[in-house]
């Protein structure tokens, strides 16, 4: 039987029956894989620009890598959040408006830590704070905890309502 008809009778051109892929599979060198393989497994939050500055390799690379291996960080949602309703916001006394927000921290031997922040936006006190090794909800959670009892000397209700501020990151 000739390929043309089988071709015919399927419905396909006669060059896809012979065509076959050229393209190599990439292929990844085991000497930037590992290295970086297992700083992700010590810090999985980080990217590939942070990967790639510790260890001193070319961010294409390594973000090359990232990809064939499936190692990307998850990418955050896209879409709408909520947002602060009072415009403008100015605190005209203390305890009307508190800001928060997390860094992170090189400390050395230990690594990369978190640092989370809440401040009094009108005497610009530090409020509370909390350093810690993972930037789970809890450290922003910390933190609010001990301003409240910086400030009220207990975690009870709040006499008057005040607003809280953030970056919307995600831990807030």
């Amino acid at each position: 039987m000739a390929v043309s008809k089988i071709c015919a009778w399927f419905g396909i051109a006669r060059r896809s029956a012979y065509y076959k892929p050229v393209k190599a599979e990439p292929k990844v060198q085991e000497r930037f894989a590992e290295p970086i393989r297992k700083m992700i497994l010590e810090e999985p939050s980080f990217g590939y620009r942070t990967v790639a500055g510790l260890l001193g390799f070319n961010k294409n690379t390594v973000q090359r890598i990232f990809q064939i291996k499936g190692w990307q960080v998850k990418k955050r949602p896209i879409g709408f959040r909520p947002r602060v309703k009072a415009l403008p916001s100015v605190a005209t006394g203390p305890d009307q408006r508190w800001a928060t927000d997390l860094c992170r921290i090189w400390t050395g031997r230990d690594g990369w830590a978190v640092l989370a922040l809440v401040i009094d936006c009108h005497t610009r006190e530090l409020l509370g704070w909390h350093l810690s090794r993972s930037g789970k909800s809890k450290t922003a959670e910390s933190a609010l905890e001990q301003a409240l009892i910086a400030r009220y000397g207990s975690l009870g209700r709040v006499t008057a309502p005040f607003l809280l501020r953030s970056d919307n990151g995600l831990v807030f």
